[in-house]
């Protein structure tokens, strides 16, 4: 593939910051999960717990009873790769037996302490995401001394400690955690350093989609709606920088948007 995958987010919670409460059935998340494929997502990563600022946490059996039958539906219907967005070994577990073949962890697998253990045994792929914090207060002035470095190292260092767990190298993909636990100037220099991370090796997600940061460069897009035009922009600069997954709302502008610049790059190739 020329592009990196695109990842499309499926999210079954009432209370995610662009679309909550929006697929709150089954069978709607199932139906925008198929449509995000036709617009041409390779992987479509479901959520049952939202993880904007300020989130409250829920139960491992609510969160389960959420996306588990969302999962199923997918799968009894499509082929492709399945992530489950989830901190928590027993949810991760339940999506896994249902179909999922990638586990999204926004805590880079410290959440619990059979985390690392769980993500060996289940043998799936990880992502493993820099946060600052949690949920509930990473927004309240995140602090450092070189964003850029600090997230590279420590993400380095949870990929370690998945290793000696057992989970193999060639299953883990990092994220920098954009707008986790970040200020919009830390986004801007991870996204704009986002070589560094590549550099280590492991591949990489990018996630900005519809997020705060554009609203800091353009006040107006006030809505996470208002925001297209932002996202495809942070998308292709992270492109070109290496990553390997990009993960949107906005599958079919993405995947156009990525198709435009591998053109563009061919054709400059050819002259």
């Amino acid at each position: 593939m020329s592009r990196p995958q695109v990842m499309g987010i499926v999210n079954v919670t009432p209370d995610s910051f662009s679309d909550g409460g929006r697929l709150a059935s089954v069978e709607a998340a199932v139906t925008h999960g198929l449509r995000l494929v036709e617009q041409g997502a390779d992987i479509l990563d479901i959520g049952g717990e939202s993880t904007r600022p300020g989130a409250e946490t829920v139960e491992a059996a609510e969160e389960i009873a959420r996306v588990v039958p969302v999962i199923e539906g997918l799968r009894a219907r499509w082929a492709g790769a399945i992530s489950i967005d989830t901190m928590k070994p027993a949810v991760a577990r339940a999506a896994v037996a249902a179909g999922a073949t990638l586990w999204n962890d926004v805590t880079a697998l410290g959440f619990a302490a059979d985390s690392p253990a769980t993500a060996a045994a289940l043998g799936c792929e990880v992502v493993l995401m820099h946060m600052q914090g949690e949920p509930r207060t990473m927004q309240v002035d995140p602090q450092y001394d070189d964003v850029v470095a600090e997230v590279s190292d420590w993400l380095v260092a949870r990929a370690e400690a998945a290793m000696a767990a057992g989970v193999a190298r060639d299953r883990i993909r990092l994220d920098p955690g954009i707008g986790f636990g970040k200020t919009a100037a830390h986004n801007l220099a991870l996204t704009a350093r986002l070589d560094r991370l590549v550099a280590t090796g492991f591949p990489v997600l990018y996630g900005a989609s519809r997020k705060r940061t554009i609203q800091a460069i353009d006040p107006t897009a006030t809505e996470p709606d208002d925001r297209l035009g932002g996202s495809l922009a942070l998308a292709l600069g992270a492109a070109r920088a290496g990553a390997s997954i990009i993960r949107v709302h906005d599958v079919r502008e993405t995947v156009q948007a990525l198709a435009v610049q591998a053109a563009l790059k061919a054709a400059a190739g050819r002259n």
